[in-house]
């Protein structure tokens, strides 16, 4: 039985399955979208911005009924789900209105008598790998702007997103996209690596585990294919000093929470100096007491959402209880609900030991580990021993301070006095273990380019 589902994670229950593809749908998906690529990537850049532009107006118009199949999948609250696609409704126009000034062929100097211009082309089609915790958010941002490049899509969605999947097809061919050129396809482990050494296929974008980045990074290498890789962190958040200790506690406790604490660049870990840090940690304990469990389909005040399955919830209990073994100690919640429920009561680590297995490991659930440091350089250096390096920030009521800490974070983010600036226009990626590549952003839509020299001789 295929795997692929809609399985509300409240109630464990399965509300409709999906059959897998098959080799032969397989073939005919890389046979559709090659075929599509050579038509598409012919149309203007402006034609196929536009329709790009119109996929962004179905999102809107749509929102409600977007908003309401990524809650039942994976979790997450209306309101969140609706900031959701608010997010990928202005992704997908940013790249539709100012897409075509990105890849805009650019003279540039040359002491060879000539003319010398690097060209922003297609490369042909892309297999997309994408993780179930921002479902539309996460194909957002890598298929708009290769579609507007002339770039083809193939999209391997997680196997608990399968109808928003399937309805972001419908979406890309309702706005014009031609049939092919965006396809969901419901693949195998072993479907995904028989693309990905297709020649019909010249690139693999994932975002997910360490583990799962390397499996397609190796096959993308083996097959000399180019792949962006983005995997997730362990994000420190530094607060040296706070003029309201309470106001930044409940900023870090808001973003940690946020989306179950299912996010790749959440702060994961607290870093926070010595004369606040009771305080600070008094305050996060406050807002994690007295929650319960809530229907994210309906969530009233004080209740929290389930994780996306029963198995993410569990794999969060056992790290907390690795933790407590280890040393650690919970301060409030860290309680999985029985059944079939994916809820996690919402927690406050503290005391993890740095050299305890716990301490490398990330937490994808709402946990806010805190640590306690006593001077700028101890901050740092524990901010910046970690395997990963997707994002960081620092807050300081003295801005300079702040980003003198914030200018050595080893990361591919680095903030001050906001924990993660996320837009359309701003680049998201990592570097260490978090991968390699942008996303977003005026760059993200040259990771898929052929930047091609065209030179004219005098």
């Amino acid at each position: 039985m295929s795997k692929y589902r809609v399985q509300n994670p409240a109630t464990g229950e399965i509300l409709e399955t999906f059959e897998a593809a098959t080799d032969a749908q397989i073939e005919a998906a890389l046979d559709a979208a090659d075929t599509v690529y050579k038509e598409w990537r012919e149309r203007s850049v402006q034609e196929r911005a536009a329709v790009v532009k119109r996929v962004a107006e179905l999102f809107a118009e749509r929102r409600e009924e977007l908003a309401r199949l990524i809650a039942l999948e994976m979790g997450k609250s209306i309101a969140e789900s609706l900031d959701e696609v608010d997010f990928a409704t202005q992704i997908i126009d940013y790249y539709a209105v100012h897409g075509p000034s990105f890849i805009t062929d650019a003279e540039i100097p040359s002491t060879i008598p000539g003319k010398a211009i690097v060209e922003h082309l297609p490369i042909g089609t892309l297999l997309g790998v994408m993780p179930w915790n921002f479902p539309y958010y996460q194909v957002a941002r890598f298929a708009a702007p290769n579609l507007v490049l002339g770039n083809t899509i193939l999209l391997k969605h997680a196997d608990i997103c399968a109808r928003s999947a399937l309805t972001i097809q419908e979406i890309m061919e309702e706005a014009g996209v031609p049939v092919g050129g965006y396809q969901n396809v419901f693949a195998s482990h072993g479907q995904i690596a028989t693309m990905i050494a297709d020649p019909r296929v010249q690139g693999v974008s994932l975002t997910g585990s360490e583990r799962a980045g390397a499996i397609i990074g190796a096959q993308a290498g083996e097959h000399l294919k180019k792949c962006v890789l983005e995997l997730g962190g362990i994000d420190p958040m530094v607060v040296l000093d706070a003029a309201d200790v309470a106001a930044v506690a409940k900023e870090a406790w808001d973003f940690r929470v946020y989306n179950a604490g299912q996010v790749c660049n959440s702060n994961k870990r607290l870093i926070v100096m010595d004369d606040i840090y009771d305080e600070f940690v008094a305050e996060l304990v406050r807002l994690a007491e007295g929650l319960r469990p809530g229907d994210q389909l309906n969530l009233g005040e004080g209740e929290y959402v389930p994780l996306s399955s029963r198995a993410a919830a569990e794999t969060v209990d056992a790290q907390v209880r690795g933790a407590v073994a280890e040393g650690a100690r919970v301060l409030a919640g860290g309680v999985l609900a029985e059944g079939p429920s994916a809820h996690y009561a919402p927690t406050v680590l503290v005391d993890v030991p740095r050299d305890s297995a716990s301490y490398a490991e990330e937490i994808f659930g709402p946990v806010a580990t805190v640590y306690r440091v006593s001077s700028d350089a101890e901050a740092l250096e524990l901010a910046n021993d970690c395997a990963l390096g997707l994002g960081g920030s620092v807050f300081s009521a003295d801005e300079a301070r702040a980003a003198r800490v914030a200018s050595r974070l080893e990361v591919g983010m680095a903030h001050v006095n906001i924990i993660a600036a996320e837009s359309a226009e701003i680049p998201f990626g990592g570097v260490k273990r978090s991968g390699f590549g942008r996303e977003m952003g005026p760059i993200g839509i040259g990771e898929f380019a052929n930047k091609r020299l065209y030179f004219v001789a005098k």
